[in-house]
């Protein structure tokens, strides 16, 4: 077993990542030259201009950043590198102002935050302590207590942001286990995967999802239909998984106490907020605009005497909304200036309309550069194929699966492996990856099985 988490060893994990991930990158990136020379994708890109070698330059310096996390020596981050690379794009020709204000999916961007404003009005109600102290009070074994813990958190997820869930859920689950006395850490990567497989069940689950059905114009109760069930099972394996790589803690047959979290909400404020997310759901479900329904559900629960807007205002982040400005930009000075139809055929003799292939191009694409750009990046080859959306399916599935591999895989993992630090409970990178990886081969298998 390796050496703890804690908050100092999980910035050198993050430090250490780079590395790992620059190798990689490097050997991808002599491997894709090598396949590009032979297939003869590099005769096809003719850089006979300035703007399109600039295209070329600032889409791969963007995604290198931001697959590092950082860039060595400064402080530019994931959302700076996105931004920089966007005004780069205009700076350069490959992209007018006025394009680049037209590439941005709005849609996306105001779906996003008005699901921010919602999850932050739940929080601040005390919805989710009071949906905690429930389960809690009915889970008299440890066992029932990792399923309750599950179910709540992938299910809530599949509704809500993921990140938000695990932002929300772990300070609760270790002030539960403390109380309940018991081992912390399964429960906490629990939370992690299970919001991980939850959220890929809906077009609200995660930001990738919400790209997807944007792009896709999938409708939101077919892209539930068709990856629910994924999701389901998923959340099953989930519980299987942990309780089977945690025998001491589930094999048992020691009861659980009596010990309940302090439910402090406001009644009031809980109903309201819990009113309009169901209403959301119902109007997501029926076929209405998910950005619409979204931002007006957002934008009423502001109307309160009870909450300040700045402490709402506080809850949204504001750097992913950047992050995902940013990078539409840059993907579309690369789509005007270099993925012409020449191109964008030859890409398609991949035959990415194996859906195993595709599933495992996607997973291994978002474990180097994230879930987000490896959306926005696969995007230009998706169109062609002869099923697009069956397409945007499975790369809504593995990309969002695929976080589960490492305890680096998503934001939401990291959320979680930070907060446990930050009260100075160890986790490793072991504890997490001989859950996560199996458990990522197991779904996205049955994914690929399913649709």
């Amino acid at each position: 077993m390796g050496p703890p988490l804690t908050a100092a060893s999980l910035s050198q994990a993050r430090r250490g990542a780079p590395v790992v991930i620059g190798a990689v990158l490097g050997l991808a990136a002599a491997v894709g030259l090598g396949l590009a020379w032979s297939c003869g994708v590099l005769a096809a890109l003719t850089l006979d201009d300035a703007s399109r070698i600039a295209a070329v330059g600032i889409f791969i310096a963007t995604y290198v950043v931001i697959a590092i996390g950082k860039l060595p020596r400064l402080q530019l981050d994931r959302t700076g590198a996105a931004l920089l690379g966007a005004s780069l794009m205009v700076a350069c020709g490959a992209i007018s102002l006025g394009d680049a204000y037209q590439a941005i999916d709005f849609d996306t961007m105001t779906l996003l935050l008005g699901m921010m404003i919602v999850v932050a009005n739940l929080r601040l109600s005390g919805f989710f302590r009071l949906i905690n102290s429930w389960a809690g009070t009915r889970a008299h074994h440890p066992i029932i207590l990792l399923g309750a813990v599950v179910l709540v958190t992938g299910v809530l997820s599949a509704f809500l942001v993921n990140d938000t869930i695990c932002l929300v859920m772990a300070p609760l689950i270790i002030e539960l286990t403390r109380a309940l006395k018991r081992n912390p850490v399964p429960y906490l990567i629990a939370i992690a995967l299970a919001s991980n497989v939850g959220s890929a069940a809906t077009i609200t689950g995660n930001p990738q999802n919400m790209i997807i059905g944007n792009l896709s114009h999938i409708p939101y109760g077919s892209f539930a239909e068709a990856l629910a069930p994924v999701a389901a099972i998923g959340l099953v394996l989930t519980i299987v998984f942990v309780a089977l790589l945690h025998p001491r803690e589930y094999w048992t047959r020691e009861r659980l106490g009596e010990s309940t979290l302090a439910s402090h909400y406001d009644g009031w404020l809980v109903a309201k907020s819990t009113l309009v997310t169901v209403a959301m759901v119902v109007l997501f479900f029926v076929g209405q605009p998910v950005a619409k329904v979204a931002i007006v559900g957002g934008a009423l629960l502001l109307l309160t005497r009870r909450v300040e807007a700045r402490t709402v205002y506080a809850e949204i982040d504001g750097p992913l909304l950047l992050m995902f400005a940013g990078l539409f930009v840059v993907i579309a000075g690369v789509e005007r200036h270099v993925l012409t139809p020449e191109v964008v055929a030859i890409v398609g003799r991949l035959h990415l309309e194996n859906i195993a292939l595709l599933s495992a191009f996607t997973a291994v694409l978002s474990n180097l550069v994230s879930n987000v750009p490896a959306v926005l990046a696969v995007k230009p080859f998706v169109t062609p194929l002869a099923h697009p959306r069956r397409a945007w399916l499975v790369i809504a599935m593995a990309s969002t699966l695929a976080g589960n591999f490492t305890l680096l895989g998503s934001v939401a993992n990291l959320i979680v492996a930070q907060r446990a630090a930050a009260e100075g409970i160890e986790v490793t990178f072991w504890s997490y990856f001989r859950i996560g990886a199996p458990l990522t081969i197991a779904t996205i298998v049955i994914g690929v099985l399913l649709l």
